[in-house]
C-alpha cells in the first residue's frame, strides 16, 4: 500500500483557537481525523506529525518511509530554503497545502520557497486543501500514467 506523510508546520496545532476568521473553526485533529478516514476509502497509507521546529521538519522529510509527501510548512513557506532544499534533495513528490489562500494575503506570504521543488501547490479551500492533496496523491501513486485525465 502506498505510504504518504503530511507535516504540519508551526501553529496549525492551535487550529480552532488562532484567527478563527482565516483558519476556520475546525482543529488539526478534525482535519487528521478526515485525512486517515479518506485515505482508507482511497487505499492509501498516511502517517501525520505536527511541529513547531524547522529541524524536525527537515529530520521528517529525509526520513526514507513515504512514497509522497504532503506538506504545510505554514510560516516556513516563506521563510526556510532548508526545508525546501531538503524536499528536493530526497527527490520524492511533494505537494504543497496550505488552508488560505495565500496568494490573496499580505505580500509577504505570497512567496513560498517550496512550490519549486512541489508538484503542485492547494491553497483556499481550508480544511479541504488537505483533502483535495489526499485526492492528488492517491491519484499520483495508483494510477499510471500518474497525470492521466479522467472525466
Amino acid at each position: 500500500m502506498p505510504k504518504v506523510k503530511v507535516i504540519h508546520g508551526p501553529n496549525l496545532n492551535m487550529l480552532g483557537k488562532r484567527e478563527v476568521s482565516i483558519y476556520g473553526p475546525g482543529t488539526l485533529d478534525q482535519i487528521n481525523g478526515a485525512m486517515k478516514g479518506l485515505a482508507g476509502r482511497l487505499g492509501i497509507e498516511i502517517s501525520v506529525i505536527q511541529t513547531n521546529s524547522e529541524s524536525e521538519i527537515i529530520d521528517e522529510i529525509q526520513r526514507d518511509d513515504y512514497d509522497l509527501l504532503i506538506i504545510n510548512p505554514a510560516a516556513y513557506t516563506h521563510t526556510s530554503i532548508a526545508i525546501r532544499d531538503a524536499i528536493s534533495a530526497v527527490n520524492k513528490p511533494a505537494i504543497e497545502v496550505h488552508l488560505s489562500n495565500i496568494h490573496g494575503r499580505e505580500e509577504f506570504r505570497r512567496r513560498s520557497y517550496i512550490a519549486e521543488v512541489a508538484l503542485g501547490q492547494i491553497s483556499g479551500f481550508g480544511p479541504g486543501s488537505y483533502m483535495l492533496a489526499l485526492r492528488a496523491a492517491a491519484k499520483i501513486l495508483l494510477e499510471e500514467p500518474p497525470h492521466k485525465l479522467d472525466a
